[in-house]
């Protein structure tokens, strides 16, 4: 029964993170590097230090946690999150050339196979004492390779929709539609993306140990990870701020309160994810299949709804049948690598 109210936070919180790009559509006047660095004000430092706050128990610090904690995993866990970063960026660049179903299928396939890989093989080149590498059980791989299988799938659905409906039809669901360009970017965001989990496996120790609810205990590495995504983001949107004279955007006091609103809402939802990850794994047995595969999980999650909202926002009109039933096809296996773990 714990396994399933995990599963469940985590899948609510995956439904949250598949829905923020949905405000972004309401926000007014400003160029895409503003909007996206505002929003990530509220996704990558806001919301994450408000939910590391929870990690500190009474008459402690967040600062005195981070000044106790190994300097080394403290670094080690902002550097990939400054990786991760270079993968948000290009994220939203997929979203832009493929769509939301199409774009976050693909990223966030990469994303969750890598980032459930790299994470154990990477801690275990700097602390083989840990054997890191013993929870890359036969059931963690099973399911990984699931969750790319289904992925995949979704893929081709991607491809058979591109091959099939004219320019007119792909711009009209995808205003700025280029296959090629977009797979590309998206696999190269997928990679980036997939650092974020390898950050938490070296931040995952920094709490107060059993005075931190065990609900909590990833949060100040959560943070640690999107404060160095945040740095990279805002470098590159300062850059186009100044290489596209969009600094202006800022001074347009008119939409402020639209697009404040929508901001803060779109980087709550986006944040909803790793909240309800840490949320969820508290009810999976540390160092399980289900507790290594949480993040695998939640990417494959994060497809399934994203698909969903590529369907209400009519991203597939005009695919043929069978280009339909493909993408379910996807999505079906995808559900399965969910619970499958649990099978095995």
């Amino acid at each position: 029964m714990e396994i399933v109210i995990g599963l469940l936070i985590i899948a609510i919180g995956a439904f949250c993170q598949s829905s923020c790009y949905v405000p972004i559509n309401k926000i007014k006047d400003w160029s895409w590097e503003s909007y996206w660095i505002v929003q990530g004000v509220f996704a990558w430092l806001v919301f994450p230090l408000l939910g590391a706050l929870l990690a500190v128990p009474e008459g402690h610090g967040l600062c005195e946690l981070f000044a106790g904690a190994p300097s080394f995993n403290i670094w080690m866990t902002v550097f990939f999150g400054v990786l991760w970063g270079v993968g948000g960026l290009t994220f939203g660049l997929s979203m832009r050339y493929l769509g939301v179903a199409l774009g976050q299928s693909i990223a966030l396939g990469t994303c969750a196979g890598l980032g459930t890989i790299m994470g154990p093989v990477l801690l275990n080149i700097f602390f083989p004492e840990l054997n890191a590498l013993q929870s890359l059980t036969s059931a963690v791989i099973i399911g990984v390779v699931v969750t790319l299988v289904g992925i995949a799938i979704i893929g081709v659905a991607g491809s058979m929709k591109a091959a099939s409906l004219s320019e007119e039809e792909k711009k009209a669901a995808v205003k700025d539609f280029n296959f090629p360009k977009g797979i590309v970017i998206a696999l190269l965001a997928g990679f980036m993306s997939g650092c974020f989990n390898v950050g938490l496996e070296f931040g995952k120790n920094i709490n107060f140990g059993e005075l931190t609810d065990p609900m909590y205990r990833t949060l100040p590495a959560t943070l640690l990870v999107t404060f160095g995504g945040f740095v990279t983001n805002a470098v590159y949107c300062f850059f186009q701020n100044q290489k596209n004279g969009t600094w202006g955007d800022y001074k347009k006091t008119s939409v402020w309160g639209n697009n404040l609103l929508f901001c803060a809402l779109a980087g709550v939802l986006w944040y909803s994810q790793f909240f309800g990850l840490s949320l969820g794994r508290s009810f999976f047995e540390p160092g399980s299949t289900m507790d290594v595969l949480s993040f695998c999980i939640l990417m494959a999650l994060n497809v399934v709804f994203s698909n969903v909202w590529g369907i209400i926002l009519k991203e597939w009109k005009g695919c043929s049948q069978k280009t339909i039933a493909v993408l379910v096809v996807g999505i079906v296996v995808l559900i399965i690598s969910t619970f499958l773990p649990k099978l095995l």
